[in-house]
């Protein structure tokens, strides 16, 4: 497909919106299940004192299956018909796990929730995979924006279900964000329709699998068949790894921040939940804006400009642990992270795409996840550690030692930005380059 028929390429409303509707089904379990409620249960299950490292392992095994596949299934959408159907499998896959958690004992409910998430990462990426399906290079930014901020929308329906049900019914808190999701999902489904490929080829069986590790292969050491390419991967594992860590630990930050400035704990947890609040409601806001300076400025110029803000931000936070700042600060910081989150994946999702060939689209997707999960996993480990010889080991009040464990994440977004500096987000010429099959 060359970028002249994709512009002028008609693709319907409902399509954009349904697309759009995914992005909110699936932030209601990634912030219902996977942030909040499976933690509270494992707590519950096992015991104040066991609760963090039993949910990290559980965690770290279902992202580590989809680390280690996650090119492999995008090979698999590469060489498929059709990519829609895999997105349906996953979520339907996701949905019914979910539906089932808490309801027998507790090992079940940890495996359960491993092929949930699994499922759930899995289809984050088959969804990107179909943003070319419903966008067109003019307005890429603008949705892929209005889908980030539509999204964190989620985020506010999975807080209201933990409202609406009982906090010790696990069981029905689960299923209805399982049906949540599922309902919300459903529009894409119907509504947005992905082309056919026109070279279909076996997705099964040994010789798929050889061929698609090896055609990632080749891809990683041709790089300059695919320009860029290597370094914004890397780049990505810096500046994910850095947001994904603070999402995971800026609710206790802020409790600590709270007890440095002599509130109790209680206040200091009310205090942490409006922190949250605060940052979901300025990422949709910022989602919605930062789409647009994508279309306008392109995705590097714009991913830039939000790396700076994620500087001053990470700036600001280390202050207010460091010298015993007001707590009112951390809702600065909350509003800026909100927005620098919005812009993150508004604009790198766009930037992704210029540098992926066409017909790899799922393949190099793959490793756009596969990246995502690495951060996921080696961030709150980089955390833990700087914690744990500060503050276990060396004795540093643990505000200050949290404060220090921000500074690692400030550290890691001016690496990423030094990497990509040199990655240009211009127009490529896959069939010139040898990127594109010549028959």
């Amino acid at each position: 497909m060359t970028a002249t028929s994709a512009a002028t390429r008609a693709i319907p409303r409902r399509a954009v919106a349904s697309w759009v509707l995914y992005d909110l089904a699936n932030t209601i379990f990634s912030m219902g299940v996977v942030s909040m409620f499976f933690s509270e249960y494992v707590r519950d299950s096992v015991g104040e004192r066991d609760a963090d490292w039993v949910y990290g392992l559980i965690t770290a095994l279902s992202m580590g299956i989809i680390f280690v596949i996650s090119p492999l299934l995008g090979s698999m959408t590469d060489r498929a018909r059709r990519r829609m159907p895999f997105l349906v499998w996953s979520t339907i896959i996701c949905c019914a796990c979910t539906a089932l958690l808490a309801r027998g004992p507790f090992a079940i409910s940890a495996i359960l929730f491993v092929v949930a998430n699994a499922a759930y990462q899995a289809g984050l990426q088959f969804y990107d995979a179909l943003l070319p399906e419903v966008t067109t290079e003019e307005n890429r930014g603008r949705i892929s924006g209005i889908g980030v901020g539509v999204g964190y929308l989620g985020s506010y329906l999975a807080l209201a279900a933990g409202f609406v049900v009982p906090p010790e019914n696990k069981a029905l808190l689960f299923l209805l964000i399982a049906l949540l999701f599922l309902t919300f999902a459903i529009p894409c489904f119907l509504f947005v329709r992905d082309r056919i490929n026109p070279r279909p080829r076996k997705l099964l069986g040994w010789d798929a699998v050889t061929e698609s590790t090896r055609q990632t292969a080749e891809a990683l050491r041709n790089g300059q068949r695919y320009p860029g390419l290597l370094r914004f991967l890397i780049g990505r594992v810096f500046y994910t790894d850095a947001i994904n860590t603070v999402i995971s630990y800026m609710f206790l930050y802020t409790i600590n921040v709270s007890l440095s400035n002599g509130l109790t704990e209680a206040q200091g947890a009310t205090q942490a939940r409006l922190v949250m609040l605060i940052a979901i409601t300025f990422a949709v806001v910022g989602g919605l804006v930062w789409g647009r300076l994508v279309d306008r400025y392109g995705p590097k110029r714009t991913l830039t400009l939000v790396l700076y803000l994620w500087m001053a931000t990470f700036t600001l936070a280390v202050a207010i642990g460091l010298f015993t700042l007001p707590v009112v600060l951390l809702f600065v910081v909350a509003s800026a992270a909100g927005v620098a989150m919005g812009g993150t994946w508004a604009a790198d999702r766009p930037y992704m795409l210029r540098l992926t060939p066409p017909d790899r689209v799922g393949e190099f997707y793959g490793l756009y996840g596969m990246v995502g999960r690495f951060s996921a996993i080696s961030g709150p480990i980089l955390w833990a550690a700087t914690y744990y010889v500060l503050v276990t080991r060396g004795g540093m009040a643990p505000v200050r030692g949290q404060a220090v464990a921000v500074s690692t994440l400030l550290a890691m977004v001016i690496i990423s930005y030094a990497i990509l500096r040199p990655v240009t987000d211009e127009r490529r010429d896959w069939r010139a380059l040898g990127a594109l099959p010549t028959n």
